[in-house]
């Protein structure tokens, strides 16, 4: 889930946010990434990944969902190229250091078994002229603000002519606002941005955004799911911390103030508060089959 659970490269109006972002991807690796693992079960259960399965991750992020496919026997390829934090992360995770090994190794994108791949770059500097891919995956959910799909279609674009004719394509997003706990949350703290009517303004999910994408990439649509994928946190600060590291409020605080959106998201988050003090919001998220050329 890079900064999923949206795209974080997303341009929006006003100053970037400044934040430490070793921190922002710790949060997103510890709090906020586990929240999708149910989705990304669902696509390797329908899709059988095994063994037989090379798979290539777009925008894979610290790497779950890449060690998820791993432990199910698949060789596997992540390629990032817009957060080195969370790259760094999924090598650790991925690709750890032998003991006493650390100064002696080669660079750390270079792969330590024949099955394991970490990329910093596009879907091109992943080509594997001999063997193919058999599933490419883009777990970074769309459909929550606006033009948050900007780019997705270049990168299926290009990943296309590297998996085998056929093979699988999962898009993802977010679920009809209605399933969407979260989506209240989502407007609330993102209201500083909405009078911009600009990237990074807060927008419904709507039915085709999923397929319109696959279509503009050149790739068949060839079937979908929905995965309940309910967002749990510990307490309010945990809750904050976990969405604020998924790069969706970066509108809202570049349009007024860090502390602003923290009281804003805090405000909102009250609503899904437990009395044992933990939160709660239950969500659905929608995955897309498509078939390359």
């Amino acid at each position: 889930m890079t900064p999923t659970l949206v795209r974080q490269h997303v341009r929006h109006a006003g100053t970037a946010p400044r934040v430490d972002s070793r921190a922002r991807a710790r949060d997103w690796s510890e709090i906020q990434e586990r929240m999708l693992v149910p989705l990304y079960e669902a696509v390797y259960e329908r899709l059988e990944v095994g063994s037989g399965t090379r798979l290539l991750a777009l925008g894979c992020g610290s790497g779950l969902a890449l060690l998820l496919a791993a432990s199910r026997g698949a060789a596997v390829t992540g390629v990032d190229s817009s957060c080195p934090e969370r790259l760094a992360l999924a090598r650790q995770r991925l690709l750890p250091e032998p003991w006493g090994t650390r100064a002696r190794t080669s660079s750390p994108a270079t792969p330590r078994t024949p099955s394991v791949r970490i990329v910093d770059g596009s879907p091109q500097d992943a080509a594997d002229t001999r063997t193919p891919y058999t599933l490419v995956t883009s777990f970074e959910p769309i459909g929550c603000l606006a033009e948050d799909s900007e780019g997705l279609g270049d990168l299926l674009t290009a990943a296309a002519p590297l998996a085998t004719h056929g093979a699988p394509v999962v898009l993802t997003g977010w679920g009809p606002p209605e399933r969407c706990a979260t989506s209240s949350v989502l407007r609330v703290a993102a209201k500083p941005a909405d009078p911009l009517h600009g990237p990074g303004s807060w927008r419904p999910a709507l039915r085709d955004d999923l397929e319109e994408v696959a279509r503009r990439a050149g790739l068949r649509p060839d079937g979908s799911g929905r995965v309940s994928c309910p967002f749990g946190y510990a307490d309010l600060d945990s809750a904050v911390r976990g969405l604020l590291s998924t790069g969706l409020f970066d509108a809202a605080i570049a349009a007024t103030d860090r502390n602003q959106v923290d009281k804003e998201l805090t405000e909102a988050l009250h609503t899904h508060q437990r009395p044992d003090g933990t939160v709660w919001m239950p969500n659905v998220f929608r995955y897309l089959i498509a078939r390359t050329p």
